[in-house]
């Protein structure tokens, strides 16, 4: 999977469902989708938060991307956006702490920022799945989609393959069977929570559902998940 600024639930699904997870950090970086931001609770509605970029060219690998210079003045203000979002939901203050730590991390490279709060949230919520960054994995790397995918799957000795429900297009069944490998995709289970009195919004950042739930009922809404 690509690396994620505090993915959705969904994402630690995946991680959460298998013996190894690995992260591209050698992808290229795109601006259309949630590397670097993410969808967060604020006054009742939902609020995208992001990680602010150097500008580069848009062909650089994610681990090519660096966090601009004024990261520093915009990481108080994420944060000041979190506390007062959160500040009166039930987890606020060890989640917030949490989080603080993530941003709070002096990596300027978006790669190694991201990984590392990938990380502090899996050991948060004892997630104890061995994380393998992509580059470290000994295929050729100029390899693309499917291809790439059954050649990690094979250097690491893999008998099953599970992703992400949006990969059912991408990826072949019978391919992967005459490889020797079981393709599966995840489909998160509908997951639903109090967020204050209003409507319930779904699927926002990972930090929505640690501010208003505890350590054990997360680790119940782990394994919500159906494999197809």
């Amino acid at each position: 999977m690509q690396p994620y600024f505090t993915p959705y639930i969904g994402y630690f699904h995946l991680i959460n469902a298998v013996d190894e997870f690995v992260i591209y950090d050698n992808i290229q970086y795109t601006k259309k989708g949630f590397i670097n931001r993410n969808r967060i609770l604020s006054n009742g509605t939902e609020q995208v938060i992001s990680l602010p970029l150097k500008k580069a060219s848009d062909y650089l690998n994610v681990v090519e991307r660096e966090l601009s210079e004024s990261w520093k003045k915009d990481k108080n203000k994420i944060l000041n956006i979190i506390k007062s979002s959160y500040s009166k939901s039930p987890y606020f203050e060890e989640s917030y702490d949490l989080i603080s730590k993530c941003l709070n991390n002096p990596e300027i490279n978006l790669f190694r920022f991201i990984y590392d709060s990938i990380i502090l949230i899996n050991e948060y919520l004892g997630i104890k799945t061995k994380i393998i960054i992509s580059s470290t994995i000994d295929i050729d790397h100029t390899l693309k989609s499917q291809d790439k995918v059954l050649a990690i799957c094979k250097e690491r000795n893999a008998t099953q393959y599970i992703n992400s429900i949006g990969g059912v297009k991408l990826y072949n069944k019978e391919t992967f069977k005459q490889n020797k490998i079981k393709l599966n995709f995840i489909k998160s289970n509908p997951i639903q929570y109090k967020q204050f009195n209003i409507e319930f919004i779904p699927w926002l950042s990972i930090i929505d559902v640690l501010m208003f739930n505890s350590k054990e009922q997360i680790n119940k809404y782990l394994n919500e998940y159906t494999l197809v």
